[in-house]
C-alpha cells in the first residue's frame, strides 16, 4: 500500500483527506512538524502546489495538498487567501466579516477548494479546483461544521453548511467538488509505477 503524505499539520485535515479518499489503497500520513511550508503563493492552487512539492521534495514521497479559503463578492474576494488568518477565532472572523458587509444587498459569495497531488521528485502529478456559490447569510445558524460554515448558505440546499448532514456538506462543498473532479484520475494512477516513469499529468 503506497503512502501519501499529507502536506499538513493538521490531523483534522488528514482525517478529512481519509473520508474522501476511503476507496483508495492509499496510506495517509500527518507531514512531520520539522518541515514548515510558508504559503507565498497569490491563489489557492499555488499554495496547494507549493505545499504539496515542497513536502514530496524533502521527504521523496507522494504528497498532496489542499487550499481553501471563502471569497465574497462584494469585499473584492476578501477575505480569500487569508480566511484562517482573518480573526483569532471563528466567531471573531464571522463578527469581523458580517461587521464589515454591512447591510449591503449584495451577499454573493463562494467557498474554494484548491488540491495538489506532487511526485515524490515535487512535479505536480494532479491538481484541480472546486467551487461552491452560496451567499453570506445576516446572522449565523446552525451549529455543525466549523470556520464560517453559520452564515455560508447554498441557496440549492435551503440552509447554511452549518445546518446540512456532514453526508450533504461533504457532497456540495467546495473539497467535496474538487475531490469529486479529481478522483477518476486518483483512481487511475498506480503512485509505484507513476514514480518510476514520470507520467505526465
Amino acid at each position: 500500500m503506497p503512502t501519501v503524505i499529507v502536506a499538513t499539520g493538521n490531523p483534522g485535515k488528514l482525517k478529512e483527506m481519509q473520508g474522501y479518499l476511503t476507496d483508495l489503497d492509499w496510506q495517509l500520513a500527518l507531514k512531520p512538524p520539522e518541515i514548515e511550508i510558508e504559503e507565498t503563493g497569490t491563489t489557492f492552487l499555488a499554495n496547494a502546489q507549493l505545499k504539496a512539492a515542497e513536502v514530496a521534495k524533502e521527504l521523496g514521497q507522494w504528497a498532496i495538498a489542499d487550499d481553501s479559503g471563502l471569497m465574497v463578492d462584494a469585499l473584492d474576494g476578501a477575505p480569500g487567501l487569508y480566511s484562517a488568518r482573518y480573526a483569532a477565532t471563528d466567531a471573531a472572523r464571522i463578527e469581523r466579516l458580517l461587521r464589515e458587509l454591512g447591510t449591503t444587498s449584495n451577499r454573493a459569495a463562494q467557498f474554494v477548494c484548491a488540491i495538489a497531488l506532487a511526485r515524490p521528485d515535487g512535479t505536480i502529478a494532479l491538481q484541480t479546483e472546486g467551487v461552491c456559490p452560496g451567499e453570506i447569510a445576516r446572522q449565523p445558524s446552525g451549529g455543525g461544521g466549523f470556520g464560517y460554515d453559520p452564515v455560508f448558505y447554498v441557496p440549492t440546499a435551503g440552509k447554511t453548511f452549518a445546518e446540512m448532514a456532514r453526508a450533504e456538506k461533504d457532497r456540495l462543498s467546495h473539497r467535496g467538488v474538487a475531490f469529486a473532479q479529481l478522483m477518476p484520475a486518483l483512481r487511475s494512477l498506480d503512485l509505484e509505477a507513476a514514480a518510476s516513469s514520470g507520467t505526465p499529468s
